[in-house]
């Protein structure tokens, strides 16, 4: 081998070493780069999932607002929480070394809001608004904070079951409580 191939051969070892350690360097800030990223990521889903956990507390139908209560309680998604909240409540909760909760039987020791409107009921003879049940509501129950849509959805699913009685007066919608007697009457009929 003469010397200058010796020098050729080292000239191309040397570009080889360089072109090599400028791909390294240039893949080192490409994962160094990632690897920020995924901390980013990592902390932004720790604190979704943190957030998840506390609302979680609020599976008890007392602190969500007011709805049908007999069914599941899901919570909702943020827009940012990427599949943290997509699991099922059972798994998260099972997932934190608690048992899982088997349906809505169990989770609240209240009565339901239909339960309470139609004692409410009970105590008048005239037809009442549902502001105004929802108004004696907040009153008596004050660890109830139902929306006035919630109490007259609840209240037409009342109608609907047959236990309370729409009146329509002019453009006012009031209730009154079907009495043991004339539900009778009116299945009959």
């Amino acid at each position: 081998m003469t010397s200058q191939s010796a020098a050729t051969l080292r000239s191309r070892y040397v570009e080889q070493a360089a072109s090599d350690l400028e791909e390294n360097r240039r893949r080192q800030q490409e994962l160094e780069e990632r690897i920020r990223m995924l901390k980013q990521e990592e902390a932004l889903l720790a604190d979704i999932l943190n957030l998840a956990e506390r609302y979680e507390g609020f599976a008890d139908p007392s602190r969500l607002p007011e709805q049908l209560q007999d069914e599941p309680v899901l919570p909702k998604a943020k827009p940012a929480s990427g599949t943290a909240s997509r699991r099922p409540a059972q798994v998260r909760t099972a997932a934190k070394g608690r048992p899982a909760k088997a349906g809505a039987k169990g989770k609240s020791h209240r009565p339901l809001l239909g339960d309470l409107l139609t004692e409410l009921l009970a105590g008048y003879e005239e037809p009442r608004l549902a502001k105004e049940l929802r108004d004696e509501l907040l009153e008596k129950h004050p660890d109830r904070n139902p929306t006035p849509q919630v109490v007259r959805n609840t209240l037409e699913a009342l109608v609907a079951k047959g236990r309370i009685r729409r009146h329509k007066q002019q453009r006012s919608v009031m209730y009154t409580l079907v009495k043991p007697a004339s539900a009778a009457t009116e299945t009959a009929g």
